[in-house]
């Protein structure tokens, strides 16, 4: 089976399994029998109304439904408004990886929640991967870049960046090896000689 690269939800995503580990803030809403042990702080056997924990995602997520909602959470600050003033003001500038490695796909995650600032999500990783995109792209074309430098990115930066630097080395090799057998494909010298024997029947 050929599995693809995603960042979007995938079962078979080994990215999308651990983007999902990361931890959301929630507030415990109703009393959840028998599920004392999530709170370590508590020595009650049951998860009591207002507790607040940090739980994974693909966990705190079923629990945050919109018709019964067991608990309420708060957005992660790194989407918050303060956050995305500084992607909004310069994204370039920004050292993504220390806010998330998973800052793409665990947003993507996010803004499937019942909260305000979710909304906003979506625009802002748009507008934060076109306005990276290029430096990306020109840190993987160009050869005086460290090959280290990778590693200073996000996940999914990350990948473009190793796959940006495959596809100019495979052009740099093809170049090499290949570049100077080009020929005229049989089809467009066949279509040369009938213009050039039409064109001579016309002046004959």
């Amino acid at each position: 089976m050929s599995l693809c690269h995603s960042y979007m939800p995938n079962y078979f995503s080994i990215d999308d399994i651990l983007s999902s580990q990361e931890r959301v803030s929630c507030k415990i809403e109703v009393k959840l029998p028998g599920l004392g042990y999530l709170d370590v702080s508590s020595e009650s056997p049951d998860l009591q109304s207002g507790t607040k924990l940090d739980l994974p995602h693909w966990l705190a997520y079923p629990m945050n439904s919109r018709t019964h909602p067991f608990v309420s959470i708060e957005v992660p600050k790194i989407y918050k408004e303060a956050y995305r003033e500084i992607l909004t003001a310069d994204a370039c500038a920004v050292a993504l990886n220390k806010w998330s490695c998973y800052f793409y796909e665990f947003g993507i995650h996010l803004a499937q929640y019942e909260h305000s600032d979710c909304n906003l999500i979506q625009d802002l990783l748009l507008q934060a991967f076109k306005s990276r995109f290029r430096l990306v792209m020109d840190w993987a074309h160009n050869t005086g870049t460290d090959p280290t430098v990778g590693l200073q990115l996000p996940i999914l930066e990350r990948k473009l960046f190793l796959t940006g630097r495959k596809s100019r080395c495979l052009l740099i090799s093809w170049l090499k090896e290949g570049g100077g057998s080009i020929e005229t494909s049989e089809m467009v010298a066949n279509h040369k000689k009938r213009k050039r024997a039409e064109l001579e029947d016309e002046n004959t």
